[in-house]
């Protein structure tokens, strides 16, 4: 297993990611291609998920502020047949340190409602009201780094 990192949306690890989120957001919640790829793509950084097999399995983007204090977990997917062995954990835990060795004080993320005890689980407070982000509720939640 391993976590590649690119900034570089002419990158293969940028498409393989893609690719994941296109099965995922579009074909399987149905958001809009129009939304999923949006404005930020080349502003993120994109962490995808490996197996031993190097097939690509998972996938999220980091989106930094501009004061470098806070970065914002985005796109967090991993496919159907890949759900159930921790990779979005492995992901969150390894953007966290990521975002730490890069000295964000705080790590943000809009939490599809169904997802919200998982990330509770890891730490993520939320905050705010329900909200709706391409029709499916969210919730902000976040998690100071240490």
């Amino acid at each position: 297993m391993k976590i590649l990192s690119s900034r570089d949306t002419l990158s293969n690890i940028y498409f393989d990611g893609l690719k994941i989120r296109q099965k995922f957001f579009v074909k399987e919640q149905g958001i809009p291609p129009e939304l999923e790829i949006d404005h930020l793509e080349a502003y993120c950084i994109h962490l995808v998920y490996y197996n031993d097999q190097d097939i690509a399995c998972g996938v999220l983007r980091l989106y930094p502020d501009e004061k470098k204090r806070q970065i914002q977990i985005q796109r967090l997917a991993v496919l159907k047949a890949y759900r159930g062995q921790q990779i979005g954990k492995a992901l969150i835990l390894f953007a966290e340190h990521f975002a730490q060795n890069l000295d964000f004080q705080i790590i943000d993320l809009h939490a599809q409602l169904h997802a919200k005890i998982f990330y509770q689980k890891l730490g993520y407070q939320a905050y705010g009201e329900i909200f709706r982000d391409a029709g499916i509720p969210h919730i902000a939640m976040r998690k100071e780094l240490k």
